[in-house]
């Protein structure tokens, strides 16, 4: 009898302790620790024989992304900052399921950067099969006069930029079936106002989204995005301070914030072939946050 599970009760709920660390953020210093499906999820083939390349992958949606991939079969190419250690980890797990994995770090917000990774992925894997573009960069501001220009560029360069810098340098490697996957948010919605630069990057995101779906369609590449609410990773106490850290999630109807774990079943469905009609969707993740 398969086990059913209350998603209210499902995982920890708020208050946690209170926490913060400087960005990027690390994983193994968050409590409670996030889940990744680390210990949960079970493949069955649905991405046997594939190349993915995940940016963000060493820790959070990402790595939750790349533990899932690799165990459906697919070879995977982690780009990440400076978090080693968590990239390491991450790395484990995809060899562990008998999968080839490599790490490139560096900043994506470098649009040389951007081209090393797709050149590296085509080298080291034999090619890309499916794009995750997922790194973001936020920061928390009460004041428009507090964000400086300089966090605003490189808030658009980080998140938006380098998903068009990811996107051209690998079209010419994607071929009929190929899959891009794009992390856009709930912020697209319902942005909020102390996360100005990032929401209306989120934004963008699905706009660049719904309108690559289309100039692809002819080359058979599929291009969708997952819109997730709030979720425990370690880009929370990075950027917010530790009594709002504590709270986070309890604006969700779940009364929680969304575990790693529970986005990456979409992100697999979203590259495999059972989604070979779908394309130019958002497929919201938000434990029950309206998206309209």
């Amino acid at each position: 009898m398969i086990q059913k599970k209350d998603p209210v009760k499902q995982y920890a709920q708020p208050p946690f302790p209170p926490q913060e660390q400087n960005m990027p953020g690390e994983e193994s210093r968050m409590d409670p620790r996030p889940d990744h499906g680390e210990t949960s999820y079970r493949g069955t083939g649905k991405l046997k024989g594939k190349k993915a390349i995940i940016t963000g992958g060493d820790s959070g949606i990402g790595k939750a992304v790349a533990i899932a991939f690799a165990r459906e079969g697919a070879d995977v190419c982690i780009s990440y900052l400076n978090e080693h250690e968590d990239a390491r980890e991450a790395a484990d797990y995809i060899q562990q399921a008998g999968r080839k994995a490599m790490l490139v770090p560096g900043d994506i917000s470098d649009e040389q950067h951007c081209r090393t990774i797709i050149d590296k992925a085509v080298r080291e894997l034999g090619g890309i099969d499916i794009l995750v573009n997922n790194a973001a960069y936020q920061q928390v501001h009460n004041s428009l006069q507090d964000i400086s220009p300089e966090e605003w560029d490189y808030t658009f360069r980080t998140n938006l930029h380098s998903m068009f810098y990811l996107c051209k340098a690998a079209e010419a490697h994607l071929r009929p079936g190929s899959s891009v996957i794009n992390t856009s948010s709930v912020n697209s919605y319902t942005p909020n106002p102390t996360l100005i630069p990032y929401a209306i990057t989120k934004g963008a995101i699905q706009n660049f989204t719904a309108a690559l779906a289309q100039l692809w369609a002819e080359k058979g590449i599929r291009v969708n995005c997952v819109a997730p609410g709030p979720v425990w990773t370690p880009l929370i106490p990075a950027s917010f301070d530790a009594k709002r850290t504590s709270k986070f999630g309890q604006q969700s109807p779940f009364k929680r914030p969304g575990q790693p774990a529970e986005l990456a079943p979409v992100y697999v469905l979203l590259a495999s072939g059972e989604a070979s009609y779908i394309s130019g969707a958002t497929i919201p993740v938000t434990g029950g946050m309206p998206t309209v």
